[in-house]
């Protein structure tokens, strides 16, 4: 299995970015994916996910700002996130979801800030 994590940078408060995630080893239309994040002096936490039959869910924190998403062809995931807040600065991570894993793959930093 490998994850790469791409699309983070520097981001104004109330800007957007959209996050990649390619991933080999395991087909993301048969299960579920999730976005992670890990802030500084934090622990990783789940913040979006989506079920091999479509069904999302966000954490609290992000609902409403973030939207998930897939394309089965490319065997990608996605995450969009807009409206960011300074709370937002995490190194985010994609990873297949209720499955405990050691492995996390290249995060992609994403810091707000102006």
């Amino acid at each position: 299995v490998q994850l790469q994590a791409s699309g983070g940078g520097l981001v104004q408060p109330g800007g957007s970015r959209r996050l990649s995630c390619g991933v080999s080893g395991m087909i993301v239309s048969s299960i579920t994916m999730g976005w992670y994040r890990q802030a500084p002096g934090k622990q990783r936490e789940l913040i979006a996910a989506i079920t091999s039959g479509s069904t999302i869910n966000y954490a609290d924190s992000v609902k409403g700002r973030f939207t998930i998403s897939r394309d089965n062809a490319k065997n990608m995931v996605y995450l969009q996130m807009n409206s960011l807040k300074p709370e937002d600065t995490a190194i985010y991570y994609c990873n297949r979801v209720g499955v405990k894993t050691n492995y996390w793959g290249q995060g992609t930093q994403v810091t707000v800030s102006s």
